[in-house]
């Protein structure tokens, strides 16, 4: 059952109720929301529910209906989100996991722990007990590929997940290892997953060859049950008739499972399918259909490979798949899992960012600006701060009062954000750090217990509404111009006018309590706004950069800008933008803004830019990071 307490309760009150629940042999689970606490009671035994919802502090008592209790909806209804190591899986996060499928010896798991570090893997997996159909194949190193996985995860500042076949495996491995996985084989091991699960530590649970979803979720409560409350579920494929794949990979198990349950569920598509040449379109058909992450097999030399070589990405092959997966990610509005970094002065490989830090954005709380910043730091912990004006958040930076700011640049609908590309040149001191595409999302929203017949005005910023107009005439809606989207749901929040809604992010309906009536109501959905990350340019670029933004001006002469795009075709340089803004207090006279596509070794593009300074009157690098 679960117990919903009233928000007045008291800890006495509270206290009591549990020791009352935990007396008559129920475990308890404390899940405290924001609107609300809830005590999750489940056990063997049966306790009228009217008895609980009389005792002072109870508001209300739900019976779970489901047979999987700690694993279901009923239960807890936000996803579960929950750290591995310095790596957060769920919500809006894509994990990837990828290494080889054994340990082979300690210079393979290293290589290849480099490798799909590289790439953007963020766990590495590897086994160092394999259980194999054939007991003359190969069946791993044991405690030895243990140490070797251990060791390749701290060179790589990577969490390390293997497989564990046996009862009396479990708390050896717990000094090695930071995620347990329970294969296919032993999804109904029951005594083995209430071993793993009492030692409170992260499972992925694969599903059965024959498993039903409901068996796969009641193998999931044996482990939840036991302890645990750190349970991915992993979907790698199920036997049928057909016989050209090694499995049949049941992608429409992740929105079922989603919707039954709040726990993170990622997708193998290495078991799934048997053959590298097929992994690649099946992980990004499992992103498309919401998965949290990918468990890739990847090898240095799969074709040497002690086990599953046929279907281990070569590591040019997963560099593909992590570029192609990161360009789906925005699409189903999560991002792509990055390794945080200890500190920015430690040069970092990939995103920037020290924790516990306000970024600033423009707009109000429940902004697509804030949305974009917890995307941007969705593994890790910083406060969004917002300020009235773009300027303010370039001022902001200026001054130190944020490290960091995330602003627009340009909307694949509405354009370049141009107030931005001038600021940089205003403030010459911010550089780029990074940037983030995040797909926008608009929504009409209302205070709770309106019906859309009685919306007569929408209130939004200009370019949302613009980019919703069909379902504005379709309902006879008047748009009707606010500064802010977020700020337009503040003031219906606070109007509470049943003829007034807002278009804004659904975190702004959350912010603001209110209702959305209809979701993703622009009329064209290709619609993403890229965000960039801005400092001070006295701390150091990342290393490893694939992106470039440069500023520069021309002189007044005939084709001064042909020059100076053929230099950058003769280093191979691919110019992916390029904008003109006229200059302040000089007429006619114009600043270009270009983004380039930087090439792995970064000598072309420092030769490009001496050359440049030659035929350029003015020239800066905005920042060298990556997109």
């Amino acid at each position: 059952m679960i117990v919903v307490l009233e928000q007045s309760a008291t800890e006495q009150q509270i206290s009591k109720i549990r020791k009352y629940l935990v007396d008559h042999g129920l475990q308890i689970r404390e899940i405290v929301g924001e609107k609300e606490t809830i005590l999750g009671a489940v056990g063997q035994v049966v306790i009228d529910p009217r008895t609980v919802e009389l005792l002072s502090g109870v508001s209300k008592v739900i019976p779970i209906s489901k047979p999987y209790k700690l694993a279901s909806r009923e239960f807890q209804k936000e996803d579960s989100v929950f750290n591995i190591g310095p790596v957060k899986i769920g919500g809006s996060r894509l994990v990837v996991i990828a290494g080889p499928c054994a340990v082979e010896s300690r210079e393979q798991i290293i290589e290849a722990a480099k490798a799909v570090r590289e790439a953007g893997a963020v766990i590495l997996r590897g086994g160092a007990y394999k259980p194999r159909t054939s007991p003359y194949s190969f069946q791993g190193l044991g405690e030895e590929g243990l140490k070797y996985l251990k060791e390749a995860g701290e060179i790589t500042g990577m969490p390390v997940a293997t497989e564990v076949v046996s009862t009396s495996d479990v708390e050896l491995m717990a000094q090695y290892i930071d995620v347990y996985q329970i294969g296919a084989r032993n999804m109904q091991n029951f005594e083995l997953l209430k071993k793993v699960g009492s030692m409170n530590m992260p499972v992925i649970l694969k599903r059965g060859l024959c498993a039903t979803i409901n068996e796969w979720l009641m193998a999931a409560e044996y482990l939840l049950s036991s302890g645990t409350n750190k349970v991915i579920l992993c979907e790698r494929g199920i036997r049928t008739y057909e016989t050209y794949t090694r499995n049949t990979l049941d992608i429409s198990a992740i929105p079922v499972v989603q919707k039954l349950s709040h726990l993170p569920v990622i997708v193998d598509p290495s078991h799934a399918t048997g053959l590298r040449n097929k992994v690649l379109p099946m992980s990004l058909a499992s992103v498309a259909a919401g998965a949290d992450g990918l468990i890739v097999e990847v090898h240095p030399n799969p074709e040497e490979a002690m086990s599953d070589g046929p279907q281990s990405l070569y590591p040019v092959q997963f560099q593909k798949l992590m570029a192609d997966v990161q360009a789906m990610a925005s699409v189903v509005e999560k991002e792509l899992a990055r390794l945080p970094h200890k500190s920015i002065s430690n040069k970092s490989k990939d995103k920037a960012v020290p924790t516990g830090l306000k970024v600033a954005f423009q707009g109000e709380h429940g902004a697509y600006g804030e949305l974009a910043v917890t995307r941007y730091f969705s593994q890790q912990e910083v406060e969004p701060f917002p300020v009235p004006s773009f300027a303010d958040v370039f001022e902001g930076v200026l001054k130190g009062d944020f490290p960091w700011g995330l602003v627009p640049l340009e909307n694949t609908l509405g354009g370049s954000i141009h107030d931005n590309y001038d600021l940089f040149h205003q403030y010459p001191d911010i550089k780029i750090f990074g940037e983030i595409k995040l797909r926008v999302r608009h929504n009409l929203m209302v205070n709770k217990g309106t019906r859309i017949e009685e919306v007569k005005e929408a209130y939004s910023h200009p370019q949302a509404l613009a980019q919703c107009t069909a379902f504005l005439k379709k309902h006879d809606i008047k748009p009707m111009v606010y500064y802010d989207t977020a700020g337009a749901a503040a003031m219906v929040a606070q109007e509470k006018d049943p003829s007034k809604a807002a278009i804004a992010s659904i975190r702004a309906a959350e912010f603001y309590d209110l209702e959305i009536l209809d979701e993703g109501i622009e009329t064209d959905p290709l619609n993403f706004t890229r965000f960039a990350l801005i400092g001070r340019d006295d701390l150091p670029q990342l290393e490893n950069p694939d992106r470039a933004s440069l500023l520069f001006a021309l002189p007044d002469e005939t084709g001064s800008l042909v020059r100076c795009l053929t230099l950058l075709a003769k280093y191979d340089l691919n110019l992916t933008k390029l904008e003109s803004r006229p200059i302040a207090g000089k007429p006619w006279s114009y600043m270009f803004y270009t983004d380039i596509n930087l090439p792995a070794q970064t000598e072309k593009f420092h030769q490009a830019l001496e050359a440049m300074k030659d035929v350029v009157s003015d020239l800066r690098v905005l920042g060298l990071y990556k997109a």
